[in-house]
């Protein structure tokens, strides 16, 4: 089945057109959510830098020249707990900053990020970026060649219920629209140089905005 889903993901995943419609609560609307959830995890499981895939979809699908954007929540705070510094090997000295964003494509919020990072481990001038300016954070830290190590990944929305390869939930689906929620999956990750030295954790939930409409 998800050989299947992978392999149609060439014309499921369009631009949205002017005239897309809502989704419909049938088998392949369903299926294309489906599908376009498992491809974009698949990817992001399968590259260090999550920004370089969001910024692809954007090239995609977004309004032309468009670069992903950074949305700072400043308004959010979250200290690091005894399981944030473990899973950054942190000691009990070690200084630890949060950095909570919003990355969008146009006026589209495609994920939202928690990041705990290690400064330390960090140059001045990244430091600097990371603190004035609204680059996003995975740019900043190119440099150091970092490796991605996912911890977690979880789909937090299924839109094909258990049962559906039977017939009778199938032929119980209607014409109405189907109810998409504002968060798809997330995942908890560690970023590190190329000796293994984490120095950033990221939790990052991607919502329904990626997700590209249907025809009519």
């Amino acid at each position: 089945m998800q050989r299947l889903i992978l392999s149609v993901l060439g014309f499921l995943i369009l631009a949205p057109p002017a005239n897309a419609r809502p989704w419909h609560d049938n088998f392949t609307d369903r299926l294309s959510v489906l599908a376009q959830i498992q491809t974009l995890n698949a990817d992001l499981l399968s590259h260090d830098s999550a920004t370089g895939v969001l910024q692809g979809w954007c090239d995609r699908h977004g309004p032309p020249g468009t670069r992903m954007a950074v949305i700072f929540r400043p308004e959010v705070s979250k200290p690091a707990d005894e399981a944030v510094r473990r899973d950054l090997k942190a000691g009990p000295n070690d200084q630890i900053i949060y950095r909570r964003v919003d990355l969008t494509c146009g006026d589209q919020v495609l994920s939202v990020a928690d990041n705990w990072y290690l400064p330390g481990h960090l140059t001045p001038e990244m430091n600097r970026q990371l603190a004035e300016t609204t680059t996003p954070f995975g740019v900043v830290v190119r440099p150091l060649d970092f490796r991605r190590r996912t911890l977690l990944a979880e789909l937090l929305y299924q839109s094909l219920p258990t049962g559906w390869e039977d017939a009778a939930p199938a032929r119980r689906w209607g014409r109405r629209d189907l109810s998409v929620p504002a968060d798809l999956f997330w995942h908890r990750a560690t970023l590190s140089t190329p000796d293994g030295a984490a120095f950033s954790l990221v939790v990052e939930t991607y919502r329904s905005a990626i997700l590209i409409p249907p025809l009519p």
